[in-house]
């Protein structure tokens, strides 16, 4: 079962709470990603939405949460070394 999320990740130039409780997830949809998997399919299995029933939800909680993974993958990781 998927864990909980917010639709939208927080957005901070900080890590949160939230990145720290959410880093598997992040890496997983940077590998559904890199893989080319279709986004219908990421989310439905990462974050237990169908994206046939709630089509503009679930692409906005995909997106979000990968822009976020990307900004981890990118600059936010150097915070972890801290």
């Amino acid at each position: 079962m998927p864990q909980s999320y917010l639709d939208e990740p927080p957005q901070s130039a900080t890590l949160t709470p939230y990145d720290r409780e959410h880093m598997t997830l992040y890496l997983r949809l940077l590998d559904a990603a890199t893989d080319g998997a279709p986004w219908e399919e990421a989310v439905s299995v990462l974050f237990g939405l169908d994206p046939r029933r709630e089509p503009e939800r679930a692409k906005r909680v995909h997106d979000s949460h990968l822009a976020r993974a990307r900004w981890m993958s990118e600059s936010g990781y150097r915070l972890l070394l801290r």
